[in-house]
């Protein structure tokens, strides 16, 4: 039922669709794989991003009718595991897209790697380390 090549797609609600999209799109380098062209009353307003092919996508949320308030902690983190030093010019990106630079809530990313905050206070580590399962 659930493999290796199952997709996953993970929904957050977003105050700005345009903002979150910038910082995902323009920071970090992900592609928009589908969006919603115009409101449709009753349904909610988004944007999917990812890796055209990839295996999971973010899909950022509005509802324009009843807006949600993004709630994340210091610990809803989004790790990216590089296996390399973290690109100085890739955090200025996301700077500029919209992130904000932070200290990790837990050290132990704050060694290993950069956090930054998107434009909804969600949290992406770009981590130095690779992932072995």
């Amino acid at each position: 039922m659930i493999d290796s090549t199952t997709h996953v797609r993970v929904a957050r609600p977003s105050r700005d669709l345009a903002a979150a999209e910038r910082f995902y799109v323009e920071g970090l380098g992900l592609s928009v794989l589908w969006r919603t062209a115009e409101h449709v009353p009753g349904e909610h307003d988004l944007v999917m991003v990812g890796i055209p092919g990839g295996s999971w996508h973010f899909e950022l949320t509005r509802d324009p009718e009843r807006p949600l308030d993004p709630t994340p902690t210091v610990d809803d983190l989004f790790v990216l595991y590089l296996g390399a030093p973290v690109d100085e010019a890739r955090v200025a990106r996301l700077e500029a897209a919209g992130g904000t630079r932070v200290a990790a809530h837990n050290p132990y990313w704050d060694e290993f790697g950069v956090t930054v905050a998107d434009p909804d206070g969600y949290r992406l580590v770009l981590c130095t380390r690779s992932w072995t399962s």
